[in-house]
């Protein structure tokens, strides 16, 4: 029993040696980097600051580190319903093509999700599209099949 896998984020900044030390322990497989993004600096403390640090600085140093997958939320597109960062996910895709990349946040409808799938991305999370009855589970069913 317990967790197969955790992510995490504001430590991965503001305590690299905690994250870091799991990364050794527990291997690259079962710590998921949280990458919370805004202009594409890295935000932490539940979005409430952004760093100066990029995220192409911040994913290159971790994956060197031994970072294997990395959930990605562009807080500009997050509960808005307007779609997915599909230009920042392309780009990453493009410059990191062994991370496991894990979308999060946008999606509005389930072109979002064939748009996502159709770029290359592996994993997406999203909730407020269902909520809002925006993409049924029956729907979502047919997609996964």
């Amino acid at each position: 029993s317990g967790a197969a896998m955790i992510t995490g984020g504001s430590i991965a900044v503001k305590r690299p040696e905690i994250f870091e030390h799991w990364l050794q322990v527990y291997g690259g497989e079962r710590i998921i980097l949280g990458s919370d993004v805004k202009d594409e600096k890295i935000a932490v403390n539940a979005w409430q600051e952004c760093t100066a640090i990029d995220i192409w600085t911040f994913l290159a140093d971790y994956q060197k580190k031994g970072v294997r997958k990395t959930i990605c939320t562009d807080i500009a597109y997050d509960g808005m319903l307007a779609g997915p960062s599909l230009d920042l996910y392309r780009r990453m895709l493009k410059q990191f093509p062994d991370l496991y990349l894990i979308a999060s946040g946008g999606v509005s409808s389930l072109d979002d999700l064939y748009r996502l799938q159709e770029a290359g991305l592996p994993a997406v999370i999203f909730g407020k599209a269902i909520y809002e009855g925006r993409i049924s589970l029956s729907a979502l069913s047919a997609f996964n099949s």
